[in-house]
């Protein structure tokens, strides 16, 4: 066996795969060289081969600990099977349906060398061959067109990064035309296949000759830099800014971006907006739509007349402050009058300010007066909290609004608009626009519209800035809380979180080891100067403090929330850590990057109506099995199987983003924090990982890092035309 550490090239059979990922291509398998005795081990990505095929692969020698030799390749050619014994392999391998091993054998025995062809060009005389009529032979002339136009398409796509997956979801969509839909107009893809970008589909594009200043180019680019934009929270964009990101994303001219915005307008992909005739914005057309909704909706509730009984707001409130069994504050008296009052209002504060004691009084009020009440929040975490405290049933506001995935749309509408007289929809501060439109529309015009949140968490994950528009624009009864009640004050966590939020520098005194972490106090910072440091020492915050001093359950009452997604102390790595620490499974199925384990902490990352599951959901897999590919997750109590392809949208979840964990709350908060996170360090970012903690926070990194970001209120600023809408 060779062990020269030169480049080389093998040629041969691929004879067994050992392992696959259909993500990225990742092989481990059998080559057998021509005129070679045994196999040989190969280990790169090959994607789309199968066995059977005859591979040329260039690259070198290693050898494995375990393993022993292993040739790792670089590059490879794949041609289908024209041997005997690679026929053999290739159709015995179930590539084509109808062909089983059994069938494959007596195929090749009866046309040798001429299968492929006989197949292929004269399918008829499959006939020919025992147990195979005229149906079947019929069916396996389809399964195998089918292959070849997939194989074919492997080969036009992967060269650009084009995962098997994503292969096979092309030529659904597609189906045989889907090579010449793509050499027509490669960005297509991009607007119609989730994962693939327009970088990719411009990789293509150039390999094909599509000059860099053609419409069909442009006019995608111009829909990407939008989506970019969007991606970032903005509904809206104005033109010249617009142009400018343009011309410096796809290198163009501005003429030809400014004709490009003519052409993409006139078309209908994007939507114009004037703004007092001065400014002109940009949108696509369903940003445009939504915040138009929300603003018409507005309207024809503030117009009309209230369907609630009368109501002597003082008298009630005296009731449910006996009832409550303490003494309401002033601020929250005024509060609870204003909301009963109005038709449309919003309650916003932070922790400790009484929201929930509000609450619990209009709730109770309104069930007293015999008022239909629904309560619901964006999250399903943030739905049982509500539930909690209130007494009353909360749920989720696409359950709400009964999303059906056979039309794409909610069932529940201005048409066919929600049965209660009043709603309350807490953490409104992660309302996007899309989702504000679909509720407000669904409000029945004598209805009355509670929205609940703290406007100093960060926005939504989502496009828009919604309750942050509502309030400025002073079209809505708004009552701010801003004083901490007594039995909060006692909350450290409640504490440094206003600092924070007041821009006040206020540190607690920092510990060295996570064994010298105390129990009996629920905001603590342990010190750590690098981003190795810090994720060593989250390792042993989960393993000494919350499963060793505190005893609880470090997957299910304790969660990492960390700025960043890259790096030593990113969410990527940490999960990887934490899975290892706090994981014993054995049962796993790989996927991409990733394998999930029995008993692993996962997030959902996009909404999936048909499995009623939505971006941010946290769950627990139950179950795998490895043979039909199928992971089991239960989202507390809905319990989901996902299929192999469908794992694109899990991700584990033992550390997440803090952008994910709005509208949770978890036992104890473990953040990372540090200088290197300095592109995240802002005010609300930090902010709002504190408050997610109910009884432990403990900050893992640099008090620098914490004052960096203590100091820092600009975060970005997000363009949004609700508020300019509300105003007009």
């Amino acid at each position: 066996m060779p062990q020269s550490a030169a480049s080389e090239t093998l040629k041969g059979v691929l004879e067994r795969i050992k392992y696959s990922n259909d993500e990225d291509g990742y092989l481990i398998a059998d080559l057998r060289p021509e005129n070679a005795k045994n196999a040989v081990t190969i280990v790169g990505k090959f994607p789309g081969v199968q066995c059977g095929e005859t591979l040329k692969v260039t690259g070198d020698w290693s050898r494995h600990p375990a393993h022993g030799p292993q040739f790792k390749a670089t590059q490879f050619e794949s041609k289908l099977p024209a041997s005997v014994f690679g026929i053999r392999k290739y159709l015995g391998s179930g590539l084509v349906k109808g062909i089983s091993k059994g069938l494959a054998e007596r195929i090749v025995d009866r046309f040798g060398e001429s299968t492929l062809k006989i197949i292929s060009e004269e399918s008829a005389r499959l006939q020919e061959v025992d147990g195979i009529g005229k149906q079947r032979a019929s069916s396996i002339k389809e399964a195998w067109d089918e292959q070849s136009q997939i194989r074919d398409l492997s080969l036009l796509l992967t060269p650009y990064g084009v995962s098997p997956s994503q292969v096979l979801k092309i030529y659904n969509e597609f189906g045989f035309v889907a090579a010449d839909q793509i050499k027509e107009n490669p960005y297509k893809l991009a607007r119609e296949i989730r994962g693939i970008g327009f970088k990719t589909c411009d990789r293509i594009a150039i390999n094909m000759g599509i000059g860099n200043d053609s419409p069909q180019r442009v006019d995608a680019g111009i829909e990407f830099v939008m989506q970019e934009l969007q991606d970032e929270g903005n509904t809206a964009f104005p033109e010249n800014e617009l142009i400018e990101k343009a011309v410096e994303k796809l290198a163009i001219a501005k003429a030809v971006a400014k004709s490009g915005l003519v052409r993409v307008f006139t078309n209908r992909i994007l939507s114009k907006y004037e703004l007092e005739g001065l400014t002109t914005y940009w949108q696509i057309p369903f940003n445009h739509r939504d915040e138009e909704q929300i603003v018409q909706s507005f309207i024809r509730i503030q117009s009309h007349p209230s369907c609630l009984p009368p109501i002597k707001r003082n008298k009630a409130v005296e009731w449910a402050q006996n009832k409550a069994g303490f003494e309401f504050g002033e601020r929250q008296r005024e509060a609870i009058s204003m909301v009963l009052s109005h038709k449309l209002s919003i309650l916003t504060g932070g922790p400790g300010t009484g929201k929930t004691t509000i609450l619990r009084a209009v709730v109770s009020i309104l069930k007293a007066k015999k008022v239909r009440v629904l309560l619901a929040a964006p999250t399903g975490r943030a739905a049982q909290r509500l539930s909690e405290t209130t007494g009353a049933f909360g749920q989720t506001i696409h359950r709400l609004l009964k999303f059906d995935p056979a039309e794409g749309s909610f069932t529940v509408n201005e048409s066919k608009p929600l049965s209660a007289d009043f709603v309350i929809v807490d953490e409104a501060s992660m309302l996007d626009t899309r989702l504000a439109a679909s509720l407000f529309q669904a409000i029945r015009t004598d209805s009355h519209l509670l929205l609940v949140g703290d406007i100093d968490q960060l926005p939504s994950v989502g496009a828009g800035n919604v309750l942050k528009d509502l309030i400025g624009s002073n079209r809505i009864p708004v009552t701010r809380l801003d004083q901490v009640f007594r039995q909060a004050e006692r909350s450290s966590i409640v504490h440094y979180a206003h600092a924070i939020n007041q821009g006040q520098v206020s540190i607690p005194a920092t510990v060295e080891s996570a064994r010298d972490l105390v129990e009996n106090k629920d905001f603590q910072f342990l010190a750590a100067s690098n981003q190795s440091e810090c994720s060593e020492k989250i390792l042993k915050v989960f393993t000494h403090f919350v499963r060793g001093t505190l005893g609880l359950d470090p997957i299910n009452d304790a969660q990492t929330l960390a700025p960043m997604h890259k790096g030593e102390a990113g969410v990527g790595n940490l999960n990887t850590l934490l899975q290892a620490s706090l994981n014993s499974e054995t049962e796993s199925m790989p996927f991409g990057f990733l394998t999930y384990k029995r008993g692993d902490k996962v997030i959902q990352t996009r909404n999936n109506y048909d499995k009623s599951i939505f971006n941010g959901d946290i769950g627990i897999i139950r179950s795998i099995d490895g043979i039909n590919g199928i992971v089991t997750v239960d989202f507390d109590g809905n319990v989901v199987d996902y299929e192999k392809p469908d794992l694109i949208d899990l991700s584990l979840a033992y550390a997440v983003s803090i952008h994910k964990s709005q509208g949770s709350e978890y036992p104890v908060v473990i953040i990372p924090l540090l200088k290197a996170h300095f592109m995240m360090l802002q005010r609300n970012l930090i902010y709002t990982a504190i408050t997610r903690g109910k009884k432990k926070v403990i900050i893992v990194g640099d008090p620098a890092a914490y004052a960096m970001a203590t100091n820092n209120a600009d975060s970005k600023s997000r363009c949004t035309l609700l508020k300019e809408r509300l105003t007009l």
